[in-house]
C-alpha cells in the first residue's frame, strides 16, 4: 500500500528538480515556503484529498485572498506531481476576471516623481537611478542584475529568466545616466547596481531602501515596491502605443491576459467610468 505521509526529503527532492529546470528563485523561495507551511499544518497526518481541502478552507478561514490561496495550491498541487500523488490535487477556487484594480495599491507619476525626489534629496543616487530604470524600461527586479555597463553602452540588455532570453531597449537619456553613474562609482564592466560588498542587490535590500522614502515622500508605503514601478511603465507604455501584444512581449509575457492584469484601472476611474455611463436618471 502506498505511503502518503510527505516529508522533508519529499520536498528536498521536488525543489532540487525546480532548480534543474532552471525556475526563476523568487518562485521557488514560494513554493518552499509554502510546502514548509503545509507539512507544518499536516502535523504528520497522511495527505488525502479530503486532508488538502481542510488545507485550503483554513487558509480561507484565516482571511488570506483568494488569489493566494490558488498561489499555495499551486505549489501543493506541483508537489504531488511531480511525488506520483495526482490523486491527492484539488480543484482552485474560481476568481471572477477582475475589473479594476485596487486604488490604495496603485503609485501614480506624481507619486512616483516625489519618490525621485525624496531620493535625490536623501543622497541615495543609486536608489533613484535604480528607480528610474525599473520605470522606463519595465523589467521585473529580478532582471536589475542584467543591467551592466555593457549594456548602457549598447543600449540594450540581454535577460535571460524562465528559460527564455529577451532583449530589453534601453532608452538613450537612461544609458547616459547609468554610465555616467558607473564611471563615477568606477565599475568598468558588468552590474551596475551592487552591494556594498560588491554583489548583486537582493530583492529585499531594493524593496527595503524604497520603503525609506515614503514618508519623505508622502506616499502611501502600501504603493511602494518594485514591481509597482513595472505597472507605471506598462500603464504608461500602453497610453502611448495602446499595442497590448507589443507590450506583452516587452514585458516578457507568453500570455497576453497576464499583460491585462497590468492594464486595470482603479476602482476610482471605474466608478468616473461608470458616471458617465448617464445611464441613471
Amino acid at each position: 500500500m502506498k505511503n502518503y505521509t510527505l516529508t522533508q526529503t519529499h520536498i528536498s527532492s521536488y525543489i532540487r528538480s525546480l532548480r534543474e529546470e532552471e525556475k526563476a528563485a523568487a518562485t521557488i523561495e514560494k513554493y518552499l515556503s509554502t510546502l514548509k507551511e503545509f507539512c507544518a499544518w499536516l502535523e504528520g497526518r497522511e495527505v488525502t484529498k479530503e486532508i488538502v481541502a481542510q488545507w485550503k478552507a483554513n487558509l480561507l478561514e484565516k482571511g488570506q485572498a483568494p488569489a493566494t490561496v490558488n498561489a499555495k495550491l499551486s505549489a501543493a498541487n506541483s508537489l504531488f506531481r511531480f511525488l506520483g500523488w495526482s490523486n491527492r490535487q484539488v480543484k482552485f477556487l474560481k476568481l471572477q476576471r477582475r475589473a479594476f484594480r485596487d486604488s490604495s495599491r496603485e503609485l501614480t507619476r506624481e507619486e512616483y516623481r516625489r519618490l525621485l525626489g525624496s531620493a535625490g534629496s536623501m543622497k541615495l543616487e543609486w536608489l533613484s537611478l535604480l528607480m528610474e530604470t525599473i520605470c522606463a524600461t519595465g523589467i521585473r527586479v529580478s532582471e536589475v542584475k542584467y543591467i551592466t555597463v555593457e549594456a548602457a553602452l549598447s543600449g540594450r540588455a540581454q535577460v535571460h529568466l524562465k528559460g527564455k532570453i529577451r532583449t530589453v531597449l534601453l532608452p538613450g537619456k537612461l544609458c547616459r545616466k547609468l554610465k555616467k553613474f558607473a564611471g563615477k562609482k568606477k565599475i568598468a564592466s558588468g552590474e551596475i547596481f551592487r552591494s556594498e560588498d560588491g554583489g548583486s542587490l537582493s530583492r529585499y535590500q531594493i524593496w527595503k531602501a524604497m520603503k525609506m522614502l515614503c514618508k519623505k515622500a508622502d506616499v502611501e508605503s502600501s504603493k511602494v515596491f518594485p514591481h509597482n514601478l513595472r505597472h507605471l511603465f506598462a500603464a504608461t507604455f500602453y497610453k502611448a502605443t495602446r499595442d497590448i501584444v507589443k507590450l506583452a512581449d516587452v514585458l516578457g509575457h507568453s500570455c497576453v491576459e497576464t499583460t491585462r492584469i497590468y492594464l486595470l484601472t482603479t476602482g476610482r476611474e471605474h466608478a468616473r467610468q461608470l458616471e458617465r455611463l448617464g445611464l441613471v436618471n
